[in-house]
């Protein structure tokens, strides 16, 4: 039997990072991905946001990963080339009660640490957009765009270079603890295998709790709930009428952030996504053209240039919660699991957004609790 040091599971953004800060020469790091490339699930189906950090509670881990990942994707984007603009965002009120509402948000923003965060004037939204329509926003410059996927290619050409290699079509169907190393067992198109490793991490996403309760830790807190959000893209000519992201006052019930504005990098205009609980963990990335008409409604109040006629189909996410529709907030679950007796099985559940933008900071701390085991 194979054995190896660290093995990750799942190849979407957050596994990737992880093996780039955890990979050097003298470890066998190997990331197995179920797919046939990597990032093809929630890694490449959002809304592509560089976050500032300033919706979550104040030290809690998305505020936290949120704020430094933030700052490290600019360096990265730099230093790497990789496409990004810091195009800048406006959380937006309506009416007087959501006003009072941005009162609140903005005090968290700046009570997490978010730089340059400020309340404008309705006269200052129209400034910046002329089309957006606002009593008030708040104008938060540390918040941009990035490409998703240039992001995957270099935490992958990173990991490689530190000695880490991919599998792909790679399922793990079974993990079982003997002694001090984990059995895994992995299905590759017709093949199943075994190996063993010192150290798992589970960034499996949407199977992260399933991939949890194989290796024995069964907690009913790590349960996901499957939200799906889709989005429609601005057509007729009107994609580029906003250059900042637009994104109205966050949802009460905690299932999103709202259905926003969100330039692309291609000069195109998307809004999205909702947020629709599903009843089974049947993933299906179908749209149905009549939620127009629905989409239209969220937006037309802010951006009254958009008409239902305006709008065609895009694409599609699905996100893995924590909290069920009746929960304002969960956190990130990053956690070494030596108190159930598990030492150097590393869960990562739940990472929804803002996970993009947390990406390397999330890394870092993988990178702690490996060093610390290892």
């Amino acid at each position: 039997m194979e054995k190896i040091d660290i093995a990750i599971i799942g190849g979407g953004v957050i596994g990737l990072a992880s093996a780039s800060e955890v990979a050097r020469k003298s470890r066998d790091v190997f990331i197995f991905e179920r797919d046939k490339t990597f990032g093809q699930e929630a890694s490449s189906r959002n809304s592509e946001v560089i976050h500032s950090g300033i919706y979550y509670p104040k030290g809690s881990l998305k505020a936290r990963t949120s704020l430094e990942g933030n700052r490290l994707l600019y360096e990265i984007c730099e230093e790497n080339n990789i496409p990004f603009r810091r195009t800048g965002k406006l959380i937006v009120a309506t009416n007087s009660l959501e006003a009072s509402q941005l009162d609140e948000l903005i005090l968290r923003g700046e009570g997490n640490g978010v730089e340059g965060v400020e309340m404008i004037s309705s006269r200052e939204v129209a400034k910046i957009e002329p089309q957006v329509k606002a009593e008030k926003a708040i104008f938060i410059p540390s918040t941009g765009i990035i490409d998703s996927h240039c992001l995957m290619e270099y935490f992958l050409f990173k990991a490689k270079g530190g000695g880490a290699d991919i599998v792909y079509d790679s399922e793990v169907t079974g993990i079982e603890k003997r002694g001090a190393e984990y059995i895994l067992t992995v299905r590759s198109e017709d093949e199943t295998y075994q190996l063993s490793s010192r150290v798992v991490i589970n960034c499996a996403g949407l199977d992260s709790d399933t991939i949890s309760e194989k290796a024995g830790i069964e907690k009913e807190e790590y349960s996901l709930h499957y939200c799906k959000g889709d989005y429609f893209r601005v057509g007729n000519g009107k994609n580029r009428l906003v250059t900042h992201l637009v994104y109205p006052v966050p949802l009460p019930s905690g299932a999103g952030l709202g259905i926003h504005a969100t330039p692309d990098l291609a000069g195109g205009l998307r809004i999205g996504p909702d947020a629709e609980y599903l009843a089974s963990r049947e993933v299906s990335y179908d749209i149905d053209p009549a939620k127009a008409a629905k989409f239209h409604e969220s937006v037309k109040a802010f951006l009254p240039f958009v008409q239902e006629e305006d709008l065609s189909m895009d694409t599609s996410g699905v996100r893995s919660k924590l909290q069920d529709e009746s929960e304002h907030f969960r956190d990130f679950v990053i956690n070494h699991e030596t108190a159930s007796g598990h030492e150097g099985f590393i869960n990562l559940i739940g990472i929804e957004s803002p996970g993009l933008t947390a990406s390397a900071a999330i890394a870092r701390i993988v990178k702690e609790m490996v060093n610390d085991f290892l």
